[in-house]
């Protein structure tokens, strides 16, 4: 069996006497989509943040590619191949959808924002950015201004920025909030395709896309991992129905 991708080893993370992660192991194989799932408040996004290095755990080990990364920067995490995606909006609305991903090209590779303006028209940053449009199926909104889109429409460019850098690994929190049901099956389509390519961890509430998707689930509880295994070893688990799956359907997703 190879090597885990990412490794999360005793992770431990306390907000003013609110445990955050528990004692939080967790591995992902290469190209395994790996969902998170869990009650509001199970620290799922707690765990994004330390795995993406805007926090810092308090005990533990994150190690990602062979490489121990758990005091490590952001921007080197990135360097490795680990790339978070909706983390904030970082769009420029009154650019093209192009020159957004253009930039994101730029900016991968290395080159300074300063001369962002000359950069757009190189054709070294927007033939790429061509093609990570057409990887999210928005080639056809190439040339429209990024504030026409629609939410799900963003989504989808935000994460065809997230693969500027050709990561290795996404970090996905929540891709499918306030998307309705023609955008979240159009992401759940997209997620698909790119499951093949890369390996994924998915925080996500809609349990319709998780149980779509998952290779893997993982089920956190006040920080705590309660179970993991296959889509049909949590269905089956007694204690992730009581703590959360029967949550999850009375707020209306359904699991199959």
């Amino acid at each position: 069996m190879s090597e885990p991708l990412l490794q999360v080893e005793h992770l431990a993370k306390r907000f003013e006497g609110i445990v955050a992660s528990d004692d939080l192991t967790l591995d992902v194989a290469p190209g395994e989509l790996h969902a998170v799932i869990g009650p509001n408040g199970a620290g799922k996004t707690t765990l994004i943040l330390q795995l993406s290095g805007q926090l810092t755990p308090d005990h533990g080990r994150v190690r990602f590619a062979g490489n121990d990364i758990t005091a490590m920067p952001m921007y080197r995490r990135s360097a490795l191949g680990l790339a978070r995606s909706f983390q904030i909006t970082s769009l420029f609305l009154d650019l093209s959808v192009l020159d957004n991903v253009a930039l994101a090209v730029q900016a991968h590779a290395g080159h300074s924002f300063h001369f962002w303006r000359n950069a757009r028209a190189e054709p070294e940053l927007r033939e790429p950015g061509r093609a990570l449009l057409a990887r999210v199926g928005l080639s056809d909104r190439a040339d429209w201004p990024a504030s026409v889109l629609s939410h799900g429409e963003h989504r989808q460019l935000e994460l065809a920025m997230a693969l500027a850098g050709s990561p290795r690994m996404l970090l996905l929190d929540e891709p499918m909030a306030g998307l309705g049901p023609e955008e979240s099956a159009r992401m759940v389509e997209m997620l698909r395709a790119l499951k093949k390519e890369l390996t994924i961890l998915l925080v996500e509430h809609d349990m319709e896309a998780v149980f779509a998707l998952a290779d893997r689930i993982t089920v956190l509880v006040y920080g705590r991992v309660i179970a993991s295994g296959s889509p049909a070893d949590i269905r089956a688990n007694r204690d992730v129905r009581d703590a959360y799956l029967g949550e999850a359907d009375e707020e209306g997703a359904s699991h199959g």
